[in-house]
């Protein structure tokens, strides 16, 4: 079994990641900065060299104004399919 975080979906998970902090505005310091951690905590999860644990992803959403669950339905869908809204 191909370890998570090599596999597409956690990419997936790290680039809509990047693309909520640039959304919000953010440079790496300042979110890290408002987790009160170091540039280099966002920049290794960024790129993949760490994995964020549950609680740790929801801090991350917090700060960056992204609903927890609508992040995880994103990620969920295929790249280029989207779900139809009801």
């Amino acid at each position: 079994m191909t370890k998570s975080i090599f596999s597409g979906k956690y990419e997936r998970f790290r680039l809509l990641l990047v693309e909520a902090r640039k959304a919000a505005t953010l440079s790496q310091a300042d979110l890290a900065s408002r987790l009160s951690r170091p540039q280099s905590f966002v920049s290794k999860y960024e790129r993949g060299e760490r994995r964020l644990d549950l609680v740790e992803f929801l801090d991350v959403a917090r700060v960056l104004g992204v609903d927890p669950g609508e992040f995880i339905k994103r990620l969920d869908e295929s790249p280029g399919r989207r779900r139809s809204r009801k």
